[in-house]
């Protein structure tokens, strides 16, 4: 297939990350040639990018990491990409970029140097777990609160001329419709790591990051209690990701099943739920 490609072959790898991803660069890095690029699209951490650049130095094979955000919507919308390495490296990609990217002057960028994408990329999802924090919360309140009759409404009342308008507001609303009190959803949500690399980079580099952090922490909490917070928190991210949701066993369901598995029940399959992992959302 490499041998099919017109030069300068461009790779594009996008496999879990850790691992697989190392193990796929440096195989590619004894079939490319002089002149050809590798691109990162996955969920890596950005301190592999470095490391992975320069173990193609010497075959003068360059190097691009790309953060990709969008979720399952990317394929209708676009996808945001936040790409880094050489100019000359880039320039080779851009012809995929400019095609995934979201129509329009924004939603992608060369963020810097090698590492650069996936650093923004981590930063972008550490931002995500607070605003998402912060909409759970809101609704947890007002829900708890016997004066609010409709929430759901409240909720998408914000949907236009309020300061807290977003695209994670509109898919929160779209779960409250589809599940009105979220009560198919357990208060149970995972973190994909990056918010958790968020902190540390926080602390590497002394910036106070003290949002990102009580939501990572949230989240942490919710795998002790069944959380309403997290519940959203959960919906929001199976709306945007399509991130697996923990939901009730079914009447007459396997009582054995083992603690803490999401259940297949096809009301949890109809939710969305399953191992698909979207693009690089937390």
């Amino acid at each position: 297939m490499v041998e099919k490609l017109p030069s300068p072959k461009v790779v594009w790898v996008m496999v879990p990350a850790g691992d697989p991803t190392r193990q796929t660069v440096a195989e590619l890095g004894g079939l490319l040639s002089e002149g050809d690029v590798i691109v990162d699209g996955g969920n890596s951490r950005w301190t592999d990018d470095p490391a992975n650049a320069e173990s193609l130095k010497d075959r003068g094979i360059g190097y691009v990491d790309c953060g990709v955000s969008g979720g399952v919507w990317g394929l209708e919308n676009g996808y945001a990409l936040m790409y880094g390495g050489d100019a000359a490296d880039i320039a080779k990609v851009q012809f995929a970029f400019d095609t995934l990217k979201p129509e329009g002057d924004f939603g992608a960028v060369h963020a810097g140097k090698v590492g650069a994408g996936h650093f923004s990329k981590m930063v972008h999802n550490g931002i995500e777990y607070a605003i998402m924090q912060a909409y759970a919360e809101g609704w947890e309140l007002l829900e708890k609160a016997e004066l609010t009759d409709n929430v759901t409404e409240v909720f998408r009342s914000r949907r236009e001329g309020t300061v807290i308008r977003s695209w994670l507001l509109d898919l929160m609303v779209n779960a409250l419709d589809e599940d009105p009190g979220l009560s198919q959803i357990a208060g149970y949500a995972e973190d994909s790591g990056e918010g958790r690399w968020t902190v540390e980079a926080g602390i590497e580099n002394a910036v106070a990051t003290p949002a990102i952090t009580a939501a990572l922490y949230a989240r942490f909490v919710s795998r002790r209690d069944d959380s309403p917070t997290m519940k959203a928190i959960a919906a929001m991210r199976n709306q945007f990701g399509g991130h697996a949701v923990k939901t009730a066993a079914p009447a007459g369901g396997d009582a054995a099943v083992e603690q803490g598995a999401p259940d297949q029940s096809a009301a949890a399959q109809q939710a969305g739920a399953g191992s698909g992992h979207e693009a690089g959302e937390s």
